[in-house]
């Protein structure tokens, strides 16, 4: 391990160096020598400590919030990302993240497919079965080009089931229009509780 070690650190330097990448490190136990860096650190913690105060949080919830604040620290803007007159991004230091963020999408990507069809295995078997499929209930639209972590949500207001009785395709409520018609294979029901015939809806 030692060796392999060794072996990476020298690879990383000599890239480094072929790059012409120069590091510079601050003093130890020298915080203020950090500049705008460290004084974005400060005021994250200020703010993390004035909400939570004496607050206990399970260590679970507190990893959870800490991964949430670095996600919101590492999306800030530091400088243009080049001097084109049409590009209007900004470097992040999410940008120097980019090999996890690789790693992220890849497996967004297998996850969120296999979760929608655990979800939508419940919507297939009620098409069957009309009077299970109800208004006001809270269903997932499916829609594979959005970005990580976003499910967005529609309320079914309308069904329309077809001649045979089944319902097909159902009209939704969402937050950008009052009416979206969708067919029931592109929604995911999301469980109702109290329901106990969606104890099942994980276990496919």
């Amino acid at each position: 391990m030692l060796k392999q070690d060794a072996t990476d650190r020298n690879h990383f330097l000599s890239w480094c160096a072929n790059h012409e990448i120069r590091w510079k490190f601050i003093p130890p136990r020298a915080p203020h020598f950090g500049g705008l860096w460290e004084a974005a650190v400060k005021s994250a913690k200020t703010h993390l400590l004035k909400e939570i105060g004496n607050t206990n949080l399970a260590y679970e919830d507190m990893l959870n919030l800490l991964a949430q604040v670095e996600m919101c620290l590492n999306s800030r803007p530091l400088t243009p990302l080049s001097s084109e007159p049409s590009d209007l991004e900004a470097l992040t230091p999410g940008h120097f993240l980019e090999q996890t963020q690789r790693h992220l999408q890849r497996i967004w990507a297998r996850w969120y497919p296999e979760y929608l069809q655990q979800l939508q295995s419940r919507a297939v078997q009620d098409c069957k079965s009309p009077s299970k499929i109800e208004i006001g209930w809270l269903a997932v639209i499916k829609d594979d080009c959005l970005p990580l972590a976003q499910w967005p949500p529609g309320k079914i207001v309308k069904v329309h089931p077809g001649k045979d009785g089944i319902v097909r395709v159902v009209t939704l409520k969402t937050a950008s229009s009052d009416n979206v018609m969708q067919p029931v294979a592109w929604i995911a029901l999301l469980p109702i509780p109290n329901d106990q015939s969606d104890a099942t809806v994980g276990d496919h």
